[in-house]
């Protein structure tokens, strides 16, 4: 029996073992399967020379592979588990921040020697296996991926010497907090920021008295900070951000002396910040947009570690400390939108590494400390809607990093500092409202980078300077109410992104510039209540302009018949010399019919007939050129349509046809026009066949200040414009690969060398948009919770098709409600691709975080646009997942992005954040035409969307997760209908916006 034991021990022993040779082959193997970004990376992995001599690999004193680490080395490929679990002593594998993919597969269990587990920041996806095999395991990190399901929580009950635990940023199902966590005692480290996990925190977390970092943010925890965390001694690290968190600081919380980051930023926290007087440890606290009261304890201000310090939109009041951030390299503060006063702390540059100073929204007085004028690391300096006052110093004008002067809303007085010309990083300045003076510096046409200027209110002179027609990025530029003289100079035309102009209330004189009908970006014009003379430009007439404003000056002459129209009618008031042409077509009530002299002498008539005579010849030669088009497209036409004879047309199909180019292009007229889209205008086309079409004509780029729109006006003007091609091989590209029932279908594009046109499915019930704020909102009572719920989880699977149906993600980059189309059975089609770009694989961030696009045009629309974009310009799939998480909100609330209600300056996602904390008014918000028994299914729709819009894009859930959580939100809708009510699941969050 004895000899019996002691072979079996020895089978086993030799079953546990493997041969170098083994162990080579089983690395071969494991490198065949992956594919490096770099060639080095396995340069040394030579199947001739021993496996311990690989680059990244080690082996134990008997010879043993013991050690895997490939951490960062740019590689791809599925981690096969069932070839690298035959390595007996392996004891660590790490492949953390690479773009690893595939599964976590069930073979993980017969690594059963492995103590460290590091597959961070990676694409692996699916559920985790059982862990429990894994007894040995010492650090577990599977953050940063995209794995789904029920984690197996239970398993890590056997993993008792655990001390490093890292599962954040994952898409799991919700779960409560996980109690078997608190029982693994000699955890010194745990990461379960957006790991989906709800209810309390558990007293218990007392229990870990080796932590070192403990990360919960963007869950769904709700109650208080329990009291047993002081006793976490060791703690150095605290981030409870983007939680449903309520009631105080808890007591004894002082008692965390090695406290050196804590961050419990957007939750619903009250009362003061005395428990923190004593954490003079502290580098990095961040308590923003909580309901916090009381004053700054003065002990902040001897704090001689802390570099970032951030309360905005909390109820703070008194002042700050004067010696707040003296002491180190301070780097950055933001109390906004609270009820300081007193004076601006004078020293928090003085180690010169301050990049952000943000104090607006408050009630400072006093000035701009003197020594701020050098503090040359400044980027932001934000302190609108104060009561500072003062002159400014010489030296902040000028500063090289600075992006934004916010001066805006206070009482400060001098003038704008000719240095500013030195300021190359700067993109907006804001100094409106205030009590400057002296002439504008000509140097501003030296900031090339400047986006936004508004000096608007305030009592500068003399004339502008023509150098502003330097500034080629400019978007905004508003000089309202001063005291400007003289002409408005021609220059500004050369700035050809400008979108806003605004020059009321001044004393300018003489004519428009004509050179403004080159501002083809222009949306609004306002430069009522000066002195200006002159004809209107006929220039203006070109240009698409929403809002224009010309009362109240001394012009003269007929208005441009384009301009003559009802939207415009008080647009030209207070100006006695002008009159409107039109007869029977004037829609200008407001102004006299012109007489038939008005528009000059009978030089300027003989100029108007000959033009006359001159445009009849080019119409005249059009329409000959039209019928020879038509006849020899007749004589040339087969019956195949994707086969086109007629030159001018290049038609290429993408499905089978019931029609050719040439009906397309007769349809494209006014008549026909239905809506302007971000990127062309779209016709709904009705077909011989009977069938209806819709059929986007993308912009073209206009020369000489017009822009034609009829298919004789594209046909006559060869060689005069030239198409949108970016835009419409960017949008091609990608709409003519796509198949999905949720986004709408391309039948074909139409071209020319004047007009890029391309033929969609017509949708009749219109946009969402419509149907919750347009014109047919009145028929959203259509739009029961059923639609709504099928609306929403249509969009995201259209969504998710695109982001993980292909090999390289694909961005829409402007997903709204108006972008959502709605057929015969209210079924959602995302459309509006113009803006669509396949997105290139780029380097792993920090964190896992892939890099985005960078995106030379605003991609995107106002109250959609993720906060990141402000900051970075660059997209990614998490930019569309905020702005879906703004037409969930729409669909639940009923409400617009952007409303006054919301607050300046603020939109539906701060409105609904701050409404997330009691269920009271979370029900509140909730669309009053959806029925009762639809409620609690529309609140956790509303969570989600919650989700979506959290403030930084690694929080945020993929589309597949969005999926996978409607699906689930509507898991019991059968039943609640059928009987008038159900309960679902009360899951508390709280949204991320930002300043």
């Amino acid at each position: 029996m004895q000899l019996l034991f002691l072979l079996l021990v020895l089978c086993l022993l030799q079953g546990g073992t493997a041969t170098p040779e083994e162990e080579l082959q089983i690395l071969s193997q494991f490198r065949a399967s992956l594919t490096a970004a770099k060639s080095s990376t396995f340069e040394s992995w030579d199947a001739g020379r021993s496996a311990c001599g690989f680059a990244g690999v080690r082996c134990d004193s008997t010879g043993s592979v013991s050690e895997i680490d490939l951490t960062d080395a740019g590689i791809s490929g599925e981690i096969s588990f069932a070839s690298l679990c035959r390595l007996p002593s392996l004891s660590s594998l790490s492949l953390g921040f690479n773009s690893l993919s595939g599964s976590v597969s069930a073979d993980l269990r017969n690594c059963t020697a492995l103590r460290r587990l590091d597959l961070a920041a990676n694409n692996l996806a699916g559920p985790v296996p059982d862990l429990a095999p894994l007894s040995e395991l010492r650090v577990l990190n599977l953050s940063g991926n995209t794995l789904t399901g029920a984690f197996p929580w239970g398993s890590l009950a056997h993993l008792t010497g655990l001390q490093v635990l890292s599962l954040g940023d994952n898409s799991f199902d919700a779960s409560p907090f996980p109690k078997v966590v608190v029982s693994l005692t000699k955890l010194n480290w745990v990461f379960l920021s957006s790991c989906n996990i709800h209810g309390d925190i558990p007293p218990s977390i007392g229990n870990l008295t080796e932590l070192v970092d403990l990360e919960l943010a963007s869950n769904l925890l709700t109650g208080g900070i329990p009291r047993e965390i002081a006793r976490l001694s060791k703690l150095w690290m605290l981030e409870l951000f983007n939680n449903s968190l309520t009631g105080r600081i808890p007591a004894g919380f002082g008692n965390l002396s090695r406290l050196a980051y804590f961050d419990a930023s957007m939750n619903q926290l009250e009362g003061d910040l005395a428990e923190l007087r004593s954490l003079t440890g502290l580098v990095s606290l961040q308590l923003f947009m909580n309901d916090l009261s009381g004053e700054v304890p003065p002990e902040f201000g001897e704090f001689r570690y802390l570099t970032n310090l951030s309360l905005y939109t909390n109820r703070l009041t008194g002042t700050l400390p004067p010696t707040l951030g003296s002491w180190a390299k301070f780097d950055f503060i933001d109390v906004s939108t609270n009820f300081f006063t007193g004076s601006i702390p004078p020293d928090m540059c003085r180690r010169g590494t301050m990049t952000r100073f943000l104090i607006l929204e408050n009630n400072f007085t006093g000035e701009i400390p003197a020594n701020y004028g050098s503090c040359l690391s400044l980027v932001r300096f934000r302190v609108s809607k104060n009561s500072l006052s003062g002159v400014v110093p010489a030296g902040l004008w000028s500063l090289p990093n600075l992006n934004i002067i916010d001066l805006a809303v206070n009482q400060f007085e001098g003038g704008i500092g000719a240095g500013i010309g030195k300021a190359k990083s700067l993109y907006q300045l804001y100094l409106n409202e205030n009590r400057f003076s002296g002439k504008f510096p000509p140097e501003i046409g030296g900031v090339t980078s400047i986006v936004n200027i508004d000096v608007s209110y305030n009592r500068f002179y003399g004339e502008i300077p023509a150098s502003i027609g330097e500034l080629k990025q400019l978007l905004s530029l508003n000089f309202e109410s001063n005291a400007f003289s003289g002409t408005i100079p021609n220059a500004i035309g050369s700035c050809v992104r400008l979108s806003s102009v605004g020059l009321a209330a001044n004393n300018l004189s003489g004519p428009i510039p004509a050179s403004f009908g080159q501002l083809t970006s222009l949306n609004s014009l306002d430069l009522s209540n000066n002195q200006l003379s002159g004809e209107i430009p006929v220039s203006l007439a070109a240009l698409k302009l929403s809002a224009l404003d010309l009362s109240n000056n001394q012009l003269t002459g007929a208005v441009p018949a384009a301009l003559a129209i009802a939207a415009y009618n008080r647009s030209f008031t207070g100006n006695s010399g002008l009159c409107a042409e039109g007869g029977g077509t004037n829609s200008l009530r407001s102004l006299r019919q012109c007489p038939a002299t008005t528009r000059g002498s009978s030089d300027e008539l003989r100029v108007v007939l000959t033009c006359f005579l001159a445009g009849a010849a080019v119409i005249l030669a059009c329409i000959g050129l039209y019928i020879a088009l038509r006849k020899r497209l007749a004589d040339g036409r087969g019956g195949h349509h994707d086969v086109v004879k007629d030159p001018s047309w290049d038609l290429k199909s993408f499905r089978i046809l019931t029609f050719d180019e040439q009906e397309i292009v007769d349809a494209i007229k006014p008549d026909n026009l239905i809506g302007k889209g971000g990127s062309g205008e779209v016709y709904r086309v009705e077909l011989a066949s009977g069938e209806v079409v819709a059929v986007k004509h993308i912009w073209n780029d206009p020369v000489g200040g017009t822009k034609e729109r009829s298919t004789a006006a594209m046909l006559g003007a060869r060689g005069r414009r030239r198409p949108a091609r970016r835009e419409f091989e960017a949008e091609i590209a990608t709409l003519s690969a796509v198949r999905h029932v949720n986004l709408v279908k391309l039948y074909c594009s139409i071209t020319s060398e004047e007009s890029c046109l391309l033929v969609y499915e017509h949708l009749p019930n219109g946009s969402l948009w419509d149907r919750l704020h347009g014109p047919s909102a009145g028929k959203a009572s259509e739009l029961g919770w059923d639609e709504r719920y099928e609306i929403a989880l249509g969009a995201a699977r259209g969504l998710e098709y695109l982001h993980h149906g292909w090999d390289r993600p694909i961005l829409h980059r402007d997903v709204k409600a108006s972008n959502i189309l709605l057929d015969q059975c209210f079924k959602p089609r995302i459309a509006d691709f113009g803006l669509a770009k396949v997105l290139q694989s780029a380097a792993s961030g920090a964190g896992g975080g892939k890099e985005g696009s960078s995106a030379h045009v605003i991609a995107g629309t106002y109250g959609y646009i993720a906060p990141e974009y402000a900051y970075t310009w660059k997209v990614n799939e998490k930019s569309d997942v905020y702005s879906f998480g703004v037409v969930l909100m729409e669909l639940v609330t009923g409400r617009q992005p952007i409303e006054p209600e919301y607050g300046e300056n603020k939109d539906i996602v701060h409105w609904a954040s701050r409404r997330m904390g009691n269920r009271e008014s979370v029900m509140a918000m909730v669309d009053l035409r959806i029925p009762e028994w639809a409620r609690e299914e529309s609140v956790k729709v509303l969570r989600i969307a919650v989700l979506c819009t959290a403030r930084l894009p690694a929080t945020r859930p993929s589309m597949r997760a969005v999926v996978q959580m409607l699906e689930e939100a509507g898991r019991c809708r059968a039943f609640s209908g059928a009987f008038g009510g159900g309960k679902v699941e009360k899951v508390e969050s709280e949204a991320v916006v930002g300043d």
